[in-house]
């Protein structure tokens, strides 16, 4: 599974091309294919950014799970 930072790396890779004359959307013979569009990039780059800001400053959630029985 990729680090919060290497998905962070992966969505300013994308970003970048969107911006440098990539395509969102792309069509061969009858299949279709949509990538994500900027907002949504952008949008994930922020808590992504926070995460990994999070977890350089040390600070980790942690959630306490419990099984409840029936």
């Amino acid at each position: 599974m990729a680090s919060t930072q290497q998905l962070l790396d992966q969505i300013e890779t994308a970003i970048e091309a969107l911006l440098t004359g990539g395509h969102s959307q792309y069509s061969i013979g009858s299949r279709s294919v949509t990538k994500l569009d900027l907002p949504s990039l952008f949008s994930e780059r922020r808590l992504l950014q926070a995460e990994v800001s999070r977890e350089s400053n040390g600070m980790v959630r942690l959630a306490k799970m419990a099984r409840t029985s029936k």
